[in-house]
């Protein structure tokens, strides 16, 4: 059943928000406290589609993404980049001196440290970027600001004091767009696939699971190791590479990769898109 509506972590106003009316500006967007609960809104057909972060230029990778994907069951269809940019927002009609105070979720603040420090503004941690903006539309102090995206300025009525504050101008958002089924027929003229796998237990498995890549020329633009159920021994590896599972370069490459591993699992083939 088709819902037209996509799910996001978050409240509205979030950087996820802002991906989904990007991506899918058609589309319903349902707001969801953990990820766990945009996963699971999702696989239970309550929506169509979830974005989810799964990296950050400045930040790194959203770890929580990374693990719980690959056991969600949902499969990739489609990325996007969202570039943060950071706005400070206040009550309607307050000025740049009148801010002793910004408040954001933890991460955030530390990318705008140079604007803090500047203008002498303390940073106040909030539980999240949309949150603090409604938080401070909430507290009705003039001398408190929220970093976040315009967007959540919108929503929760807060004029736009200063934007574009980011320490780094080109820091974006990864996402993935997951969905319930994947067509892999499809075909761009530039493809992802994504997979995880766990090597087998024999010398230099991951050193000769990776030749495979190399000898057949498919570049592999992403390798990150996670540890599974709370092993130290229990590694699983979570890749991107160019290509499409049935091109023979890449073909090739997964079947020498398969003889390596105990278990290799695609969680999707999708189109290359700019950040």
């Amino acid at each position: 059943m088709k819902t037209g509506r996509i799910s996001f972590q978050g409240e509205l106003g979030a950087y996820s928000h802002s991906a989904c009316r990007q991506a899918f500006p058609d589309m319903d967007v349902l707001p969801c406290r953990t990820f766990e609960d945009a996963i699971e809104a999702c696989l239970s057909g309550e929506t169509d589609l979830a974005m989810l972060p799964v990296e950050n230029s400045t930040y790194g990778r959203v770890a929580d993404v990374h693990s719980l994907l690959p056991a969600s069951g949902l499969r990739i269809i489609d990325e996007a980049f969202v570039r943060v940019e950071i706005a400070l927002m206040g009550l309607p009609g307050t000025k740049l001196d009148q801010i002793t105070h910004a408040m954001s979720h933890v991460v955030l603040l530390g990318q705008a440290r140079s604007f803090l420090n500047k203008h002498n503004i303390q940073p106040k941690i909030g539980a999240d970027t949309a949150g603090s903006a409604r938080a401070v539309a909430e507290a009705g102090d003039p001398t408190m600001a929220a970093m976040a995206s315009s967007l959540a300025g919108e929503i929760y009525g807060l004029d736009v004091i200063a934007d574009g504050i980011e320490d780094q101008q080109n820091n974006t958002t990864r996402f993935l767009v997951c969905a319930r089924e994947a067509d892999y027929s499809k075909r761009a003229e530039r493809m992802v696939t994504t997979f995880t796998f766990r090597v087998r237990n024999i010398p230099a498995a991951l050193y000769k699971a990776m030749g495979g890549f190399a000898t057949n020329g498919v570049n592999m633009t992403k390798l990150e190791s996670y540890m599974v159920g709370g092993s130290f021994i229990a590694t699983e590896f979570y890749a991107d590479i160019e290509g499409h599972p049935e091109e023979p370069h890449v073909k090739r490459a997964l079947e020498e990769l398969d003889f390596f591993t105990s278990h290799v699992t695609i969680l999707g083939t999708y189109p290359r898109r700019r950040a």
